[in-house]
């Protein structure tokens, strides 16, 4: 608890801070350490002084209306304490006509903003114990002009009350911790945007608390992965989504989730990532489940794709370790909106692509045992292409017949030619519904269309067998 004792410091009159059982060097040994874990300035910490004493004089010795400020040495461990009075002149009061017509409005119930400063021409109802006249102040203090503070001060006061002491420490109290949170504010505000190292606190109706440093933040049900168990003590990263204001401190919103998070993952893990030798154009993300990621070299001789899945994969895995084994294909971006439309549709192999440039739509066409692996599992694949390419995208099977001997020239050049794939697949396009029909009635996968094939020889081999049975 904070006590006050008179000192004799002539010729003005002062007051000592003095904490029992403690000297002037443990009193500026222990702000230090306030400065020191709070993350709070010295000047900060002073200032919060300052305002406990003024605070504690005022509660004992000062009346009402009076604003009282004090000036503490900690060198010394002095305190001078000031009343502050501002001074006027006459065309900054406000006259009787005023006032009245103020009372009026105030009966009336309007809404009426007085001003105890002066702001411009903005005119105060004069009180004594704030305000001061011009020719009056001057008497005091030679030189001031209206506008200005004018510090008259106070007469020495000793022993301050219980309850004087106890206001100084709540002020002390509220005012360190209001500062830590502006720090904190401060601090995670600029690091919005980044991935940061975090320890799970607890779990509470479905969102995760993780503790980042000097604060927790919060993960909400919709910036989780789904599926993702949480424990208490794990330790994982998070992506600092926002940052806001709170009354109870600073709220810090955390998402892993994000597609942002994928990004900052990759330039963690890829040097030519943070470097920008690699750019990424855009991403395409369902979290927990499957990415897509377009690559793009700004430096020449750059590999984007090989640089982001590294030395037999290793920089992919550990950004796919890091979100739970969420697959993630990486593609290269090309200006030429046919080829990345094609590049988007990956793994599956693209025949042709045909783009209508005032509907914004894609028209691709890929071989019929490649169209279940093209639109995906839920149609997962071709909706990450839509949202990495920015095209509506409309995926249809084809019977490409291709010449043994042409086989290892001509599938260039239908990525490239849309010429040539149409007439390559116009045979197909009698039985185009029936074509799209099988692969979404039969099944998703590639692997599951193959399982047919012996299914059908060996209806082929019953049906010789009964042949030959009945010819014997």
């Amino acid at each position: 608890m904070i006590a006050f004792r008179e000192a004799v410091l002539p010729p003005s009159a002062a007051v000592e801070v003095d904490i029992p059982g403690m000297d002037i060097q443990q009193f500026k040994s222990a702000i230090d350490q306030i400065c020191e874990e709070k993350g709070i300035s010295k000047e900060k910490v002073m200032e919060t002084i300052e305002v406990a004493i003024a605070a504690a004089y005022k509660k004992d010795f000062g009346h009402k209306g009076q604003n009282i400020r004090a000036k503490f040495d900690l060198a010394t461990g002095a305190a001078r304490v000031f009343q502050v009075r501002q001074v006027l002149d006459e065309t900054m009061i406000k006259s009787e006509e005023e006032l009245e017509a103020e009372k009026e409005k105030m009966a009336e119930g309007a809404l009426l903003e007085i001003s105890e400063s002066v702001e411009g021409e903005k005119k105060v109802r004069f009180n004594p114990e704030r305000h001061i006249m011009e020719d009056e102040a001057k008497k005091i203090q030679k030189g001031i002009k209206a506008g200005e503070e004018l510090l008259v001060e106070l007469e020495e006061k000793s022993d301050f009350g219980r309850i004087a002491a106890q206001t100084a420490k709540q002020v002390i109290i509220q005012r360190i911790r209001e500062a830590e949170r502006e720090t904190i504010f401060d601090e995670f505000k600029s690091k919005e945007g980044e991935v940061v190292s975090g320890v799970v606190q607890r779990v509470e109706r479905g969102a995760v608390f993780v503790d980042i440093g000097r604060t927790a933040g919060v993960i909400y049900p919709e910036e989780q992965i789904p599926g993702e168990f949480y424990r208490i003590g794990q330790r994982l990263r998070v992506l600092i989504l926002e940052v806001q204001k709170d009354a109870r401190g600073p709220g810090i919103l955390l998402s892993r989730a994000n597609a942002k998070m994928l990004r900052k993952l990759f330039e963690m893990e890829v040097p030519e990532v943070s470097s920008g030798a690699v750019e990424f154009k855009s991403i395409a993300r369902e979290a927990g489940s499957r990415s897509k990621i377009a690559v793009a070299a700004t430096e020449e001789g750059v590999d984007p794709i090989g640089s982001c899945v590294g030395q037999k994969g290793t920089r992919v895995q550990a950004v796919i370790n890091e979100l739970g084994g969420e697959k993630i294909d990486i593609i290269e971006w090309s200006p030429d909106q046919t080829k990345f439309i094609a590049n988007a549709l990956s793994p599956a192999k693209v025949l042709n692509v045909e783009i209508k440039e005032e509907e914004r739509a894609a028209r691709a066409e890929v071989p019929e045992d490649q169209l279940s692996l093209a639109i995906g599992k839920r149609g997962q694949n071709v909706r990450l292409a839509a949202k990495l390419t920015g095209w509506k995208i409309d995926v249809k099977g084809a019977e490409a017949v291709l010449k043994k001997e042409d086989s290892e020239t001509k599938p260039a050049d239908a990525l490239t030619s849309s010429g040539e794939a149409k007439e390559e697949i116009k045979p197909a396009d009698a039985q185009e519904d029936s074509g799209e029909a099988k692969p979404a009635s039969a099944s998703e996968s590639s692997g599951e269309a193959k399982e047919e094939k012996p299914k059908k020889r060996g209806r082929k081999k019953k049906i010789s067998d009964s042949e030959i049975s009945s010819e014997n």
